[in-house]
Order: structure tokens, then C-alpha cells, then sequence
């Protein structure tokens, strides 16, 4: 057993011009409790380009962003997986906003420390500095990647900045009274580490005060020798005590956590008590419990006993956490924190009362347009969240999708869920056809493609066709499709003549979502939802256009209804 746990002490000094020209950013987590054994100690250092317009966002984002996701990772994860995927997550979303910048970027150095137990794990990516002091040695732990541009020295390898993400990692044992220093690039050519050696020992009592004394040096320095001195930024962390036993061992017993046998109503989990069984799946089982200590209903979902000795569906089974708890909305079901330690493999979640989105259609098969288009829209805006955390969702159903009392909707069941190129996972068409294809599935996911946002746009679109038609666009006829010759075939029945008090502009946007072919399809499924609730000109043009057909052909059928009946009566 752990005799004492990781204890820290930390300063900061920052020097910027004002508040919007600030480009650097830091920060120091150290939790309490069991999650200071499981996760330790994060000190986090990141800084932009001065010419960027949007440094102090980008800088701020890549700290706030990699601690609050670190923290959120599942507890059986080791640091060096946790953090890497954090950062490849977090990397790949900067990366996404960027495209679609026209003025600055959120590209921004980095450098993460993280302390566990008598283990150090340190993560870099760009020019950020991170000094160790040991007594009088000051030793610079990591390698500076930069590239020279029009005379000008920038960043290489930097957060944001390419959609794959090549990540300097060291692992070292700490000592008590180590100390690390935290700083910019900005701040070479003034200082050299004999003046931090120097500094520390004169004012180490208050690492604040020894924080500000440095950053004075510095300031003095640069005047001399003509440099400017703003975005200057210094911060130090301080190991004032180690666990007598390494924590990192608390990473094997979460790692080993068992699989929970087969549970009935009235058995108990970890003081979670089974009220229902929800599900029973070859995958996983969900159950509903009661948590005496918060009095409220919750819904906790565990592997499959079957799957308990595959490890690549039990990592996938704890991606699903993770991946849910970096998503933040009212449509989407939020894991909750446990409120004791967990002994066991399982994860909870809100409990929604409702119906399944299946049951409410049928419970209400009169129900006024625009609820349904309501409806329509909140799932929209759940899969968007996920989508903004580079999500896919791959099976989207009315089964998964809960009504409450109030008509709010609920995305619950995430089996399928994954991020791309997500390290040890299959990839994500593998997960979707692990689930099980349905009706609701895009058709890449039959011809062996890897999906985009687009195919989640296809389920959406299919499950709007639906709600407001009662009817699935390709109800019967997607099973044992596996070519585009098959595809080529299929017979799309335009949604007004299912439901004849649609308008028949609404089909345009359907149609286009259900395209087979994804590029045919919207760009963003923001798109597709504006088009649903508010035609265009174009869409009228086009609606007029596909309606004179129609009346051609009755007009004709009328006509000819007409000659049959005079033939009759002459």
C-alpha cells in the first residue's frame, strides 16, 4: 500500500503587453483523493506565434482542453495512453478548426508534464522549453522543433498545425525536491540556466516570488540587448514529497478490473442496485440501478461476460466512456461519476425517462409537423456534438434515441461510437459492422468504405424520412447489397407521395441527404436541417419543377377517366 501520496508546490509569472496580445498559456492540476493516485499531477505549458491573431486562443484551448480531457479519461488507462490520445483528439480538432480560418490559426507549441507515483511523463510537441533543476545541475529535458520562414523562426511539429501529430515523449523517475521550469521560446537569448541555478536557490521559498525574480532578470536582460520582452513566461513545479511506493501499480489492478457476471433485478454492483435489465447484447449488457447514496436512477452499461477475455473489445468498451464524457449536450445522455470506487469493469450513465424514439412514433402517429421537424432538428444538433469532437456515432436508429415527458430527445446507446486512426482499435467501419448494419446505415459501410461525417448524415437523413413519413426511404431493399452496380438499383420513393400533406419542396433536402454517393450529399449537417425547415428559391424552382410530372399524369388519368365514361353512357 501507498505509505503517503505525490505532493507539489508551484509558481507563475507571466508578462504580456495587455490581455489580447497574451499568446502563452499555463497551468498546474493537481486533484485530490484517488484520482491524484490513478491520473497525478499535470503541469501544462503552450505558446503561439506572435504573428498570429488568435494566439492567446489557441494557447489557452490546448492547456484548458488537455487537462480537462486527461481527467476524463477511464481510470484502467496508463499515462502514457491517456495522454496520447487526449492529444491526438485534441490535435486533430484544432486542426479541424483551422480549415476553416481565414484570419489566425490554433496552432500553438506545447508541453506537458505529468507526475504519478515516483514516475515522470513528459509530452512535447513544438518550441516550448522544460528545464529539470537538480541541486546545481539544470538540464533541458526536451528538444526544440522549429523551421525558419521568410526570416522568420516558427514552430514545427506543433498542435494544430498537421492532422497527424508527432509527439516527443520521455519517461524518468522523480526525486523529492526536483524542480521543472516551464518556458517559451521568447525567453532565450536573455537567460541561460546558471541564472535559473542562481535564482532559485536565492528565492526558493516562495516559488511565486523566485517565479517573478526570474521573469525581473529576464526583463533586464532583454533591455540591454534590445529585445522585447513581452509574452515572457515562467513556470516552476516542485516535488516536495513522493509516494514511498511507486502508484503506477494502480494502473495494473484498474487494467485487470474483472467483467461483472450476468446481474438480475434485485442484485447489486458496487452498491448499485438492479432494478431492471434494459439490454443484452453480444457485446454488452445495460442494466438500470438504483445509487442509494445519491438517491437517483442510473443506467450502467458493462462488457458482455462472452467478450471479458478479448482485449480489443474490452478496449473499445472503455473508448466508449471516454469518448462520451468529452461531449458536452443536452441531446446527448452524459456519463456520470462514480460515487464510490469502482471494483468492476462498467461505466454509468443518466437514466432518460421516455419511450424510445421507435415507441413514440408509434404512441403518435398524428402528431403535428412541427414536433416532428423538432424532433428532427435535436437529433441533428446531438450528432453535430459529437461530430465536433471528430465523433461518429454509426448507428443511428429510433432505438437509440429516447423521448422524455417534455419531447426531448436523448442520443443513448454508443456501441458503435469511435474516433478515426484511434491507436489499438479496429477501424471504424470494423466497429459499425461489429454493432450490426441496419436500414439506417449509409451504404460505404456496405461496400467496404471508411466513413465521414456524411455517413452519420445518411442515418440522420433516414431517420427524419422516416418520422415524417412513417416509412424508411430504403425500407427492404439495402440487404445483401455489396456492389454499386447493386446500389445503382435501389428505388428512392419520394417522401410527399408517402405523406401527402408533406410539401413537396421538404423532399429536396431528404433526397439530397440520402444520396448513395456521400460526396452527392451536404457538406455539414447544418445544412441539411435548414433546408428541411425553410425553403429556398431554389427548392421552390425545383419543387415546382418536380411536381408538373406528377400533375401531367393525373391530368391525363383524369382525361382518359373522362372517354371511358362518355364511351359508357353513348
Amino acid at each position: 500500500m501507498q505509505l503517503n501520496e505525490l505532493k507539489v508546490s508551484y509558481g507563475q509569472s507571466y508578462l504580456a503587453q495587455n490581455q489580447q496580445s497574451a499568446r502563452a498559456s499555463m497551468a498546474v492540476a493537481s486533484p485530490k483523493n484517488s484520482q491524484l493516485a490513478v491520473k497525478g499531477v499535470a503541469a501544462v505549458i503552450a505558446d503561439s506565434t506572435w504573428r498570429n491573431v488568435m494566439a492567446k486562443q489557441a494557447g489557452e484551448t490546448s492547456v484548458r482542453g488537455f487537462i480537462a480531457d486527461y481527467y476524463s479519461t477511464p481510470d484502467n488507462w496508463d499515462v502514457k495512453t491517456s495522454a496520447k490520445r487526449v492529444l491526438s483528439a485534441l490535435n486533430s480538432w484544432l486542426f479541424a478548426q483551422n480549415r476553416s480560418l481565414t484570419n489566425g490559426s490554433y496552432i500553438s507549441s506545447m508541453s506537458a508534464l505529468l507526475l504519478r507515483g515516483q514516475q515522470a511523463h513528459l509530452f512535447h510537441m513544438g518550441d516550448t522549453l522544460v528545464y529539470r533543476l537538480r541541486g546545481a545541475d539544470c538540464q533541458l529535458l526536451n528538444s526544440e522543433h522549429t523551421t525558419f520562414l521568410g526570416g522568420y523562426r516558427y514552430p514545427s511539429r506543433a498542435m494544430g498545425m498537421n492532422p497527424s501529430l508527432d509527439i516527443d515523449y520521455l519517461n524518468f523517475k522523480v526525486r523529492q525536491g526536483d524542480l521543472f521550469l516551464f518556458t517559451t521560446q521568447a525567453v532565450k537569448g536573455t537567460l541561460v540556466p546558471s541564472d535559473f541555478v542562481q535564482l532559485i536557490g536565492q528565492f526558493s521559498e516562495d516559488l511565486n516570488l523566485t517565479c517573478d525574480e526570474i521573469l525581473k532578470r529576464a526583463i533586464e536582460k532583454a533591455s540591454r540587448r534590445g529585445y522585447s520582452s513581452y509574452n515572457f513566461c515562467f513556470q516552476l513545479l516542485r516535488v516536495d514529497q513522493i509516494p514511498q511506493e511507486s502508484a503506477e501499480g494502480l494502473g495494473e489492478v484498474y487494467s485487470s478490473l474483472p467483467v461483472p457476471t450476468e446481474l438480475q433485478p434485485g442484485d447489486e454492483l458496487d452498491g448499485y442496485q438492479v432494478t431492471k435489465v434494459l439490454s443484452r447484447s453480444a457485446t454488452s449488457r445495460i442494466y438500470k440501478v438504483y445509487d442509494a447514496a445519491t438517491d437517483c436512477n442510473l443506467v450502467l452499461k458493462a462488457p458482455s461476460p462472452q467478450i471479458a477475455r478479448k482485449r480489443e473489445f474490452i478496449a473499445h468498451f472503455i473508448m466508449q466512456q471516454w469518448v462520451v464524457e468529452r461531449v458536452s449536450s443536452p441531446y446527448v445522455a452524459r456519463v456520470v461519476n462514480l460515487s464510490r470506487p469502482r471494483k468492476q469493469l462498467y461505466y454509468l450513465m443518466e437514466y432518460v425517462e421516455g419511450r424510445t424514439l421507435e415507441q413514440w412514433l408509434k404512441d403518435n402517429p398524428s402528431v403535428d409537423l412541427k414536433v416532428r421537424i423538432d424532433l428532427v432538428e435535436q437529433l441533428t444538433k446531438a450528432v453535430r456534438a459529437l461530430h465536433r469532437r471528430e465523433i461518429l456515432h454509426q448507428n443511428l436508429n429510433p432505438k437509440n434515441i429516447m423521448v422524455d415527458r417534455l419531447g426531448i430527445i436523448k442520443l443513448v446507446d454508443f456501441a458503435a461510437c469511435g474516433v478515426a486512426k484511434m491507436p489499438d482499435l479496429p477501424p471504424l467501419s470494423t466497429l459499425a459492422r461489429r454493432v450490426g448494419l441496419t436500414d439506417y446505415s449509409a451504404p460505404e459501410y456496405r461496400l467496404g468504405k471508411e466513413p465521414n461525417e456524411r455517413a452519420d448524415q445518411f442515418s440522420v437523413a433516414a431517420v427524419a424520412f422516416e418520422v415524417l413519413t412513417g416509412q424508411l426511404p430504403y425500407a427492404g431493399q439495402l440487404d445483401g447489397l455489396n456492389s454499386k452496380v447493386d446500389f445503382s438499383r435501389l428505388d428512392y420513393q419520394p417522401s410527399f407521395r408517402i405523406n401527402p400533406s408533406l410539401p413537396v419542396w421538404m423532399d429536396l433536402p431528404l433526397r439530397k441527404a440520402l444520396q448513395l454517393n456521400p460526396e452527392l450529399r451536404y457538406r455539414r449537417l447544418s445544412e441539411f436541417i435548414y433546408d428541411l425547415k425553410k425553403p429556398s428559391a431554389s427548392q421552390l424552382n425545383q419543387s415546382v419543377n418536380t411536381s408538373k410530372p406528377l400533375n401531367f399524369w393525373k391530368g391525363l388519368a383524369g382525361f382518359l377517366l373522362l372517354l371511358l365514361l362518355l364511351s359508357l353512357f353513348y
